[in-house]
């Protein structure tokens, strides 16, 4: 038996044809036949059965030995019955131009049926005209599940609504959908190959690490909740992004080959500071219940105001201060001339520790002129001063500047108001491990205020305690 008969097709052209390679040509056809993954045969002008590859054999079980040479399919792939209609359908191709999609039942060979789909076309002689028709055909829950597949691909990037991103083995995005694009803050061609470090300035390294784990070990169990800062013409946008992970492999390498990692994200920004702002005020709505309680059980009002002092601090500032004016307390600020503020409790500088009361010799302290102290009382309400990007040394002369411990870097200024009467200022610091204070910590802030105020008014109406 020749190699050509062999692998499943026929020589049309002998051996001294033009043309004509010898056996190398004929192994050659043979193997690509073989190595393709749909299913192939053809048909010469009479409808005899000239190729049929391996995958052929393997969906319908018939060998390339028992195929090749037959004529038509009836009675061995095809039911005698359906025989005609798929014969004719199939040699239309021939005299019909471009490919020929067709669905029906094949027969196995130990006697079962499956659906298929075919391609159909012509194939050409030398001189142009039909001499036969090639038909590629595979199942059809396997066609099915690859138009799904591409369909799928194409949504992602096209129409989801969230951030699809296929990252190759060096960390470098290969294939962005618009919604990611936005979200990066680019196009979609001029984000890709460019090193993530260049798109985000914070976050790179943990998600480099995430995508480094993925492509080592695969895709994690759960989502991972990342946070980054794009880098965008308008500035930098700090982002929480809520990513998923998936190891790519070709599906055409013996052993799985990584291509990359595939990943999905959604921006929860919001949602995160929404879920962080209301963990932060149950928190804070919490200290103020159980500063309320603790102070009610404080017989020297004095100390109900520490009590209300420190158990602000927790989670809120580093530092915190009690100045009173001194004389007692104003009307009208603003008509009240200069004001001197006297120093009546403070943390500790050193240790952590509970808050202090100031000794009786009421020494005004020495702020200077426009001190954030003094404009809060002269203003009545909150204000915030920070050193900003300052350097070490900087900061600490900014700090000193003001007489507050070396190491604040922000601070924050709630009147001490009670019954019309501005009796003082309490000042929150933090050092340069936290942010700056915001709208939010003012609030805070003005609410112990009150509570230090009620207290301290009523050590002027009380006096100080007396043994019983």
């Amino acid at each position: 038996m020749s190699a050509s008969r062999r692998s499943g097709t026929t020589d049309e052209l002998g051996p001294d044809e033009p043309g004509r390679d010898g056996a190398d040509g004929s192994d050659l056809l043979a193997a690509l036949l073989d190595g393709m993954d749909a299913a192939l045969c053809a048909f010469d002008a009479d409808g005899v059965v000239t190729h049929w590859n391996r995958e052929a054999e393997r969906i319908l079980g018939w060998s390339a030995d028992e195929a090749v040479g037959k004529r038509g399919l009836a009675g061995w792939a095809v039911r005698s019955a359906d025989a005609e209609e798929v014969e004719e359908r199939l040699l239309s191709a021939m005299h019909a131009p471009g490919r020929q999609v067709h669905e029906f039942a094949l027969l196995t060979k130990d006697g079962g049926r499956v659906l298929v789909r075919t391609q159909s076309a012509a194939v050409r002689g030398p001189d142009g005209k039909p001499a036969g028709v090639y038909c590629a055909f595979s199942e059809v829950h396997a066609q099915i599940d690859l138009e799904r597949s591409i369909a799928l691909s194409e949504a992602l990037f096209e129409d989801a609504g969230w951030g699809v991103v296929l990252v190759d083995v060096d960390l470098r995005p290969a294939v962005v959908n618009a919604h990611a694009a936005r979200a990066l803050g680019t196009g979609r061609t001029s984000v890709l190959g460019r090193p993530l470090g260049e798109l985000l300035s914070q976050g790179v390294e943990e998600l480099e690490s995430a995508l480094q784990h993925v492509l080592a070990e695969g895709a994690p169990p759960a989502p991972a909740e990342v946070w980054v800062s794009v880098r965008t013409p308008e500035g930098e946008r700090r982002r929480c992004w809520r990513s998923g992970f998936l190891r790519l492999a070709s599906p055409l390498a013996e052993e799985p080959v990584p291509l990359g990692v595939g990943w999905l994200f959604q921006d929860v920004t919001e949602f995160k500071q929404n879920e962080q702002e209301a963990s932060l005020l149950r928190f804070r709505t919490q200290q103020l219940h159980r500063a309320a309680r603790a102070a009610a059980e404080c017989e020297d009002p004095a100390e109900a105001a520490t009590v209300h002092l420190d158990f602000a601090l927790a989670g809120f500032a580093d530092h915190a201060l009690i100045d009173r004016v001194a004389g007692g307390a104003l009307t009208d600020p603003e008509a009240a001339g200069p004001v001197r503020l006297v120093r009546v409790a403070a943390t500790p500088s050193g240790a952590p520790g509970p808050s202090r009361l100031a000794g009786p010799a009421g020494l005004p302290v020495r702020y200077p002129e426009g001190h954030p102290a003094l404009q809060c009382v002269e203003r009545t309400g909150a204000l915030r001063a920070s050193a900003g990007a300052a350097s070490a040394e900087r900061a600490r002369e900014w700090a000193l500047a003001r007489q507050w411990p070396p190491d604040a870097v922000h601070a924050l200024c709630a009147v001490l108001r009670s019954r019309g009467r501005t009796l003082g200022v309490v000042t929150f610091l933090r050092g340069a491990g936290r942010s700056a204070f915001e709208r939010s910590d003012a609030m805070y802030a003005e609410d112990v205020a009150v509570r230090i105020a009620t207290a301290l008014d009523l050590v002027d109406l009380t006096g100080p305690p007396t043994d019983g």
